[in-house]
């Protein structure tokens, strides 16, 4: 139910976002997106109240840049969300999920102090999701679209495999990126973050008893 409805949310304002003119879109995403060097002014200022330093860890969650970026997002937390929330409950989960986007927003901040491209997306929370389920269902088989030349094929491969090399492309090319200026593209320390904290936060976060078995994702 809660990933269904994280689903609606993100694309109800990605529509919102295609409504909007150039000039108003860049306005909006400065404003609702995570703008590293921004976000670090506002929270040592004196004057801003911390709410509204915070309030980009929060909104830039549900923005994205365009089909692509939105559709990738969703496909994975449709995947791996359902799962998750069913061994957490419903409001467990959304806060869980909620935790591992601050997160995941903190982790980009911090290697990125002095960036002033606009951040923003689901995937980092996400990422979190996905960190939960490489504990939960390490052996969870995942049907794999895999290409093969010009051909493509599906292929069944265990959760902890998939999660893992998609953990690591994350991993090297974050530190890649170590003391180079931001100018765009990937939040590779978000989804790391996300993960870790992901990981981490559910081998301590309440659990209900698993009612159902999962075999298999597609």
């Amino acid at each position: 139910m809660v990933t269904v409805l994280l689903i609606i949310i993100n694309s109800v304002v990605f529509l919102y976002e295609l409504t909007l003119p150039q000039r108003l879109e860049q306005s909006f995403f400065m404003s609702y997106a995570m703008v590293p060097a921004r976000v670090a002014h506002l929270v040592v200022a004196p004057h801003v109240p911390l709410q509204v330093a915070l309030q980009p860890f929060l909104t830039s969650m549900f923005l994205h840049g365009g089909w692509l970026h939105l559709i990738g997002n969703m496909w994975f937390l449709w995947v791996f969300g359902d799962n998750v929330e069913d061994r957490l409950g419903h409001i467990s989960y959304l806060f869980f999920y909620l935790v591992c986007g601050f997160g995941a927003g903190l982790a980009h901040v911090l290697f990125n102090l002095g960036s002033t491209v606009p951040s923003l997306g689901a995937s980092g929370a996400i990422s979190g999701v996905l960190g939960a389920y490489i504990v939960l269902y390490p052996r969870a088989r995942v049907l794999t679209l895999m290409p093969l030349i010009f051909f493509w094929f599906t292929l069944e491969i265990p959760a902890f495999v998939l999660l893992g090399y998609w953990f690591a492309i994350q991993f090297f090319s974050g530190v890649s990126t170590v003391g180079m200026k931001q100018g765009g593209g990937t939040a590779w320390w978000a989804h790391i973050g996300g993960f870790v904290i992901g990981v981490v936060l559910i081998r301590v976060w309440p659990q209900r008893r698993q009612r159902t078995w999962y075999p298999e994702s597609y």
